[in-house]
């Protein structure tokens, strides 16, 4: 299983936020590019970029920022990027400049067509990020609650042809509170393509636990705020990840 470490970018810079909002944001880095380097040194076998500003713009807002960042991680191993991605064009653009996967969230919900034309033009490049608090798939940054069963809008992804599905429990994302383990197996389980989690992870007891269910489709875990924080410590995550 991977440990992924989470590049938040807002105005340029590599920061957190505590449930997705936007005023509670700490600053980590004024150099996402250097914190990308960082990471890639540590060992890192991915990277999971969020363009903060695009998310709640609807359009990328840090397109030097992620320029910066494909060109000291080369291709060197995969950078999956999500925010405000909304047109097959932008997708292009990104997939051009180096980015490997683009994650596509609010946009696939609310435009489940744009999702599967995306699935069409760029396959094996499109990962579906579905964000729920208590089974429901929440949107827009988190600030709206549709009727969706998360469970049920996973499967209907899958057969579009994602590549792969993250999970993220909203209740516990930035909080330090652990992941929802149970949730994330259970989606898991009832879906053939693989599944990242979000949200929440703190200790390597979180990540000991979810690499227990590797062999059930969990092939990796994002990490934030834990790491940034010192909370987590990333080689020590690696190795528990690997089951060492």
């Amino acid at each position: 299983m991977q440990i992924i470490p989470a590049i938040d970018i807002k105005d340029g810079n590599c920061v957190r936020l505590k449930q997705g909002e936007m005023h509670s944001a700490t600053v980590f880095s004024e150099d996402p590019a250097a914190m990308a380097r960082h990471w890639l040194d540590l060992g890192a076998e991915r990277l999971h970029l969020v363009d903060l500003n695009g998310a709640f713009a609807g359009k990328p807002k840090n397109e030097m920022a992620i320029r910066e960042i494909v060109s000291v991680i080369g291709e060197e191993i995969p950078i999956q990027l999500g925010g405000g991605i909304r047109d097959l064009d932008t997708i292009e653009r990104y997939l051009d400049d180096g980015i490997t996967y683009i994650i596509i969230g609010t946009a696939a919900v609310k435009n489940p067509g744009f999702l599967h034309d995306a699935c069409s033009a760029f396959p094996g490049h499109i990962i579906v990020g579905l964000d729920a608090r208590e089974g429901k798939v929440a949107t827009d940054g988190w600030s709206k609650m549709t009727g969706h069963d998360v469970v049920d809008l996973a499967k209907k992804f899958e057969d579009y042809g994602v590549e792969a599905l993250i999970y993220t429990d909203i209740g516990r994302d930035g909080m330090l509170t652990g992941v929802n383990i149970e949730a994330t197996a259970k989606m898991a389980r009832e879906l053939r393509i693989p599944v990242i989690a979000s949200g929440g992870i703190n200790s390597l007891k979180d990540i000991k636990e979810l690499a227990s269910f590797e062999s059930e489709g969990v092939i990796g875990a994002i990490a934030g705020r834990a790491l940034y924080e010192g909370t987590l410590d990333f080689k020590a995550a690696l190795k528990a990840a690997k089951g060492k």
